[in-house]
């Protein structure tokens, strides 16, 4: 590790509280932690930059293990060089069960992987097999290493890169602000998936949302609790923002849509982030403002009706609490997907709820006016404001049953919080499921 590098003492003292934990097993290669991060216990595994061997891999299998059976997360900080080589078909073995064990903990307790150095091959995959992947600039990740790559992409291996592809959710400066960053997603997510949520003190935001001049980070900042929100996925399906954050004081997830078209990129960023909520049973808010899905051909070969697809199943099957805020344009395909499934769906004035755009719907039911008219392009207009509003409009939207109840923007925060508060039964009557106390 370089001299300018932060050291294990200073991670480790950047991420759990006060500096202070236990020690687990014989430090090398791989060493081992335990203790609290936030107020949240946690374990730590901690590669130091060396070469790992059988017995390192074996203590990290260990802590998964001792994880799932404490109901605790687990925090691996990856900086490593490779595998040592001796160590032949046995470390072969030792990391397919390292990697299976991964997997099989995976929605049992909250995984996160902090890239602080050399991530590569195995360890970039199981990387980003966690819940969230945290990354220092100054870090790389990569399957192969760029240099052997056939075909050459600036940056390849860097965060920027792997924020860019949808691998880091969150960027950090160095090493010490990846843990600190790490330990902020820790508290925020419950201990395991049969844990309450995590409550913390709050503060009211200090806007309200603004349909006028919206923006989706924006919409999450008035929904949010002042302070609380760490964005997921930044660099990744941009006309879409996730977030954890907290709403009077309990954990949230808040997926909120820019007033743009959705790519494919946006609809699996958005499946990605509605599953790690689900599988914690952590309540989803989104906020519904969009163009829709891209009418773009290309974007459909590269995948986009497959992963809207994805996407809607993702919503639908979800069994954690849904509050749909129907907060702009909530049109066809994008109602359908965002907001029908919600357990509760929260319409704010001035939006438009419909099955097709109030412009696009005119042209076919009022054809023969429109076109009978001297200026066909205003009278399309006044024609489409007259529908949204009659037959769109948020008022519309609660009669005919795709929206529960009504909020002003200046109110919209308090609706939402009003919904979390009544559904929360919902997530007590999940939890009691899985325990097997109940059958319904």
């Amino acid at each position: 590790m370089a001299a300018n590098k932060p050291g294990k003492a200073e991670i480790l003292a950047a991420f759990f509280d006060d500096g202070t934990y236990s020690p687990l097993f014989t430090d090398g290669a791989v060493s081992a932690a335990y203790g609290c991060a936030n107020g949240q216990n946690a374990y730590v595994v901690f590669e130091d930059g060396s070469p790992v061997g059988v017995q390192d891999i074996e203590k990290n299998i260990r802590v998964l293990e001792m994880a799932a059976e404490t109901g605790a997360p687990v925090v691996t900080f990856y900086d490593s060089t490779g595998a040592k080589l001796e160590g032949g078909l046995d470390l072969l073995n030792a990391n397919a069960r390292l990697t299976a064990e991964i997997a099989r903990v995976s929605g049992v307790v909250p995984q996160v992987a902090v890239v602080t150095g050399t991530c590569a091959g195995t360890n970039a995959i199981n990387a980003a097999a966690a819940d969230v992947c945290v990354m220092a600039e100054d870090a790389e990740l990569f399957l192969n290493a760029p240099f052997n790559a056939e075909d050459k992409v600036a940056n390849a291996g860097s965060a920027a890169f792997a924020a860019k592809a949808g691998v880091a959710a969150v960027t950090a400066a160095d090493a010490v602000a990846a843990a600190k960053q790490a330990a902020s997603i820790v508290a925020l997510l419950p201990a395991n998936n049969l844990a309450g949520p995590a409550l913390f003190d709050f503060a009211a935001p200090s806007k309200a949302l603004d349909l006028v001049k919206y923006s989706a980070a924006d919409a999450i900042a008035a929904l949010a609790d002042e302070g609380s929100i760490v964005e997921l996925y930044a660099g990744y399906g941009k006309n879409i923002v996730t977030a954890l954050a907290t709403i009077n004081g309990s954990a949230v997830g808040i997926l909120a849509t820019e007033k743009a078209a959705l790519c494919h990129k946006c609809t699996a960023k958005a499946a990605r982030f509605v599953r790690l909520c689900d599988a914690y049973s952590i309540p989803v808010v989104t906020v519904v403002n969009t163009e829709g899905f891209g009418k773009s051909e290309g974007d459909d070969q590269a995948g986009g009706i497959r992963q809207a697809a994805r996407m809607a199943g993702v919503y639908a099957e979800a069994t954690t609490v849904k509050v749909a805020v129907l907060a702009g344009e909530a049109v066809g395909p994008a109602y359908t997907v965002f907001a029908a499934c919600a357990d509760w769906r929260v319409a704010v004035q001035g939006c438009t709820v419909a099955p097709l755009a109030p412009e696009a719907a005119v042209t076919v039911l009022y054809k023969d006016e429109i076109f009978a008219s001297d200026n066909i392009v205003n009278a399309t207009k006044a024609k489409a404001a007259a529908y949204a509003k009659e037959v769109c409009s948020a008022n519309a939207a609660v009669a005919n049953g795709a929206a529960d109840t009504i909020a002003d923007a200046a109110t919209a925060r308090g609706a939402v919080a009003q919904a979390l508060d009544m559904l929360a039964s919902k997530r007590t009557v999940r939890l009691a499921k899985k325990h097997g106390n109940i059958t319904l």
